[in-house]
């Protein structure tokens, strides 16, 4: 059975978005990204997506058939659905999931069989999966910029320790990768 991975980039400091919750000078590198060893084995071995609604909008709805990294059903927690489905593929599909996040990381798992469901995006989703203990892994790439404001992946975590162990940390031209099992 696959894990459940939440990933995002983080600047030195801490922040996953500016002031102006951009992400742009956390993605400077993004055509380097792409064919970055981390980023393809992430794609290769996740079967789905989980994202929450600020994530999903952060990019045109219609682009991400055949130009999104992950080519695979995408689950978008949100209350309220996007009006119009956004364009699908036989391999990307879109799944507006109303009722919290235990039950997006629940379909996301049926849908990714025996690969991993990544949690791509935003500060509340972590939160709330952490929270929730649904996380088994946490892949975060480092920036080396100080953004001094902005969003923090994990200003929302309940109080108490959630304890990690290191599994790998690996450099690549800009960034470094680092990965962490939750222990539960």
């Amino acid at each position: 059975m696959g894990k459940v991975i939440l990933g995002f980039t983080m600047s030195l400091d801490g922040f996953i978005s500016d002031q102006n919750e951009s992400v742009a000078d956390l993605y400077h590198d993004l055509e380097t990204l792409r064919y970055a060893k981390p980023l393809q084995e992430s794609i290769q071995d996740t079967g789905a997506v989980v994202m929450g609604r600020k994530t999903f909008e952060m990019g045109e709805p219609d682009e991400y058939a055949g130009n999104y990294e992950y080519q695979v059903p995408i689950f978008v927690v949100t209350k309220h659905p996007a009006k119009k489905q956004p364009k699908q593929t036989d391999q990307l599909t879109f799944t507006f999931v109303k009722d919290g996040i235990e039950s997006a990381i629940g379909q996301a798992k049926a849908a990714a069989s025996n690969k991993d469901v990544t949690i791509v995006g935003g500060a509340e989703i972590a939160a709330q999966c952490l929270n929730a203990k649904l996380v088994d892994e946490i892949h975060m790439d480092i920036m080396p910029i100080l953004l001094g404001k902005g969003l923090q992946p994990f200003a929302g975590i309940d109080k108490g320790s959630i304890k990690l162990e290191k599994i790998s940390v690996v450099e690549t031209s800009v960034r470094t990768h680092l990965k962490f099992r939750v222990i539960k």
